[in-house]
């Protein structure tokens, strides 16, 4: 085993890193595209190769039929909105060890999200399990309408951070991780593989021993 990242802050990926919401996020896309007058035909395994893509993205791949940039994204907008109406009643699937693992580093060190999704979908993550005083900011690009690498690069800035970390799932994440100049650590039972990782996890709950803090963590602000 790799030996642990010291570092002064973590910054976690969320789909593929702190849960599976592909299922819940399926079914609220085919009720989108139901109200768009399309066929509901989304599936699970079509949708779980694009997790981590930005929504630009997700939406040539999966609305191939809609020959603009503009009409794929309103249909996109549709189907983000009931995306939320299902996992605020639902959630999805927490990995094990998550809460556990977190309320345990949140003591140690800041914690904070970093993720490719529409502005709503990491507060309502927060909000369904309650673990906003867990985390200390986040970011996303439909907040920022900036890039993975670029929201890293941010909250490092903003909190001040010298040595923090990125964990997340996926080859993207990644290089995210290092355009920004973050090691990344990487979640391993995730979603999918990465090359270049500085450290690896199997499981979220090994991220205690993965990460030891380099001072402690400064009171909120």
């Amino acid at each position: 085993m790799a030996a642990p990242i010291k570092a002064d802050g973590i910054l976690l990926d969320l789909d593929g890193t702190l849960w599976d919401a592909v299922e819940g996020i399926c079914r609220g896309w085919n009720a989108g595209f139901a109200a768009c007058g399309l066929e509901p035909n989304l599936t699970v395994p079509q949708l779980r190769a694009c997790m981590g893509l930005l929504m630009e993205d997700i939406a040539a791949r999966i609305l191939p039929q809609i020959p603009t940039v503009p009409a794929r994204m309103e249909i996109m907008a549709v189907c983000y909105r009931y995306q939320l109406q299902y996992l605020s009643r639902h959630g999805g699937t927490l990995y094990p060890g998550v809460r556990e693992t977190l309320e345990a580093l949140a003591g140690t060190l800041p914690l904070f999200i970093v993720s490719n999704c529409q502005d709503g979908y990491i507060q309502c993550f927060l909000r369904y399990y309650h673990m906003e005083p867990l985390i200390r900011d986040f970011l996303c690009p439909g907040q920022s309408g900036r890039a993975k690498a670029e929201n890293i690069a941010a909250l490092v800035r903003r909190y001040g951070l010298q040595h923090p970390v990125y964990v997340g799932d996926t080859q993207g994440d990644c290089a995210a991780a290092h355009a920004a100049g973050v090691p990344f650590l990487h979640a391993a039972y995730g979603f999918g593989t990465a090359e270049g990782a500085e450290g690896s996890i199997a499981s979220f709950d090994q991220l205690s021993g993965a990460v030891v803090p380099l001072r402690p963590a400064p009171g909120r602000p």
